[in-house]
């Protein structure tokens, strides 16, 4: 039997024009991601800009670091979103309040556990990649700030995990939005006024995510029943079923996150080895794929959610409707990002260092920057796909294969073996991308996706 509470604030994606709908749920992911992409880049911009392209490797050394923990939160954070969609898609809303509960808990015991062992094993890391000496100090300083700020990170992704649930993706957008604003405030206070480096600007972001992660709590605890759902004290407790149900689902998400990203770190740590400026471009060239990443993980996110109510409500014949406009939208995104770096690459390039040396080699990042913007379009709706199907044995496949056989495989090969140095490792990375594509479109012409069992029980 369905509930029957109050949907002022629950999007219904099972009905209406398909591609409007995405467009208008995703927006404003993409634009709080793209905010994030900008404070993240104004760290980086302010740091090249006052420490020079030491500044630059420590922030993508110690970026790299935190984009792996943070990955692991998104994870589980996005089976989270997948599991409450469906449950309001099949209509069982009085299940939402406990599943919040399970999740809520279960993630604040990971997030600090992460936060043990990542403080314990940085300094290894930090080896392990090959940090450039003049870096290192820096880098350390960066990556310890970002570890112990890392209950704010997980925390805001899980209460925004829920809320997109629902399909409200506006008010994770008004969050973000002034955090990224308090960011920059912050990096032109510490790193700019103070003169702390690399570690001020950690703190920034830190003391930004930790603002997120507080008003995102209160707006869910005084307008949940206005999003349709209770919450009492019996709601805090583990139920072993909705936390065997997200482990199912969240691990190999994860997976396939941190797996891709622990495979960038092992192919950066070759390319760190070749010098200083090389680590500092490769940096720039990270945060240039992290814009698309963003917006790609935008649209993913919302076609995940999107399939995941229709596969809920059993409309299967809408889904193919959903990854078809996917695709679309971010193949016009790609071919504009594009456009505007081949055009204007000494604007864009010349955003995060004057320093000539570093500036020569980003023009050799021009055309695999391209590979990673046209790798985006296919990649969204393939996500969008496996993830809003519940899928875990599609996205245990992408993550091995993605990070572990083509990313590490094809930097090696190119890199090492057709002796192409640090472009080898860059194409290598940027082709790896195209790998849900691959298994994504196996997966959508095998049909199983229709007779794919439901994440949660009827």
């Amino acid at each position: 039997m369905k509930d029957t509470n109050n949907k002022e604030l629950i999007n219904d994606f099972t009905t209406g024009n398909v591609t409007g709908r995405l467009i208008k749920f995703a927006s404003p992911l993409f634009l709080g991601n793209m905010l994030q992409v900008v404070y993240n880049m104004v760290d980086m911009m302010i740091v090249g800009n006052v420490i020079g392209k030491a500044g630059l490797s420590a922030v993508s050394i110690g970026g790299d670091l935190n984009n792996l923990l943070t990955f692991i939160a998104m994870g589980f954070t996005n089976a989270g979103t997948i599991i409450i969609s469906q449950y309001i898609g099949a209509g069982q809303r009085r299940n939402v309040g406990r599943f919040i509960g399970t999740f809520t808990l279960s993630l604040t015991f990971f997030a600090l556990v992460m936060t043990v062992i990542s403080a314990l094993l940085h300094e290894n890391i930090l080896t392990w990649m090959n940090t450039p000496p003049e870096a290192y100090g820096e880098a350390k300083a960066y990556c310890l700030t970002c570890i112990l700020g890392l209950i704010f990170i997980y925390g805001y992704n899980a209460v925004a995990g829920v809320l997109r649930g629902m399909g409200d993706s506006r008010h994770p957008f008004i969050f973000i939005a002034i955090a990224a604003v308090l960011n920059i405030v912050l990096d032109c206070v510490f790193v700019i006024g103070f003169h702390t480096g690399a570690f001020g600007a950690a703190l920034a972001t830190v003391i930004s995510q930790g603002f997120s992660f507080i008003a995102a709590v209160v707006f869910l605890t005084r307008n949940r029943a206005r999003l349709g759902f209770e919450m009492d004290r019996s709601c805090f407790a583990i139920d072993k079923g909705m936390l065997g149900t997200m482990v199912k689902l969240g691990v190999p998400m994860a997976l396939k996150s941190t797996s891709v990203a622990f495979s960038k770190m092992f192919v950066n740590s070759y390319i760190n080895a070749f010098g200083v400026t090389v680590s500092a471009v490769t940096g720039v060239g990270s945060k240039l794929n992290h814009m698309i990443a963003q917006c790609s993980n935008a649209f993913n996110t919302a076609g995940a959610a999107m399939v995941g109510q229709n596969i809920g409500a059993e409309k299967y014949e809408r889904v193919p409707r959903i990854l078809i406009s996917d695709f679309c939208i971010m193949a016009v995104v790609g071919a504009v990002c594009s456009a505007v770096l081949v055009l204007f690459p000494n604007e864009i390039f010349g955003l995060f260092t004057k320093d000539p040396d570093v500036l020569k080699v980003c023009m050799e990042f021009i055309p695999v920057a391209i590979v990673i913007f046209i790798g985006s379009a296919f990649r969204a709706p393939s996500n969008a796909l496996s993830n809003g199907t519940g899928n875990f044995v599609v996205n245990f496949a992408i993550a091995i294969l993605d990070a572990i056989v083509i990313r590490i495989g094809l930097a090696l090969l190119l890199g090492v073996y057709f002796n192409m140095g640090y472009l080898g490792f860059w194409f290598g990375d940027a082709f790896a991308g195209f790998t849900p594509f691959v298994i994504g479109s196996v997966f959508y012409l095998s049909g199983k996706w229709k007779t794919n069992k439901y994440v949660i029980k009827k």
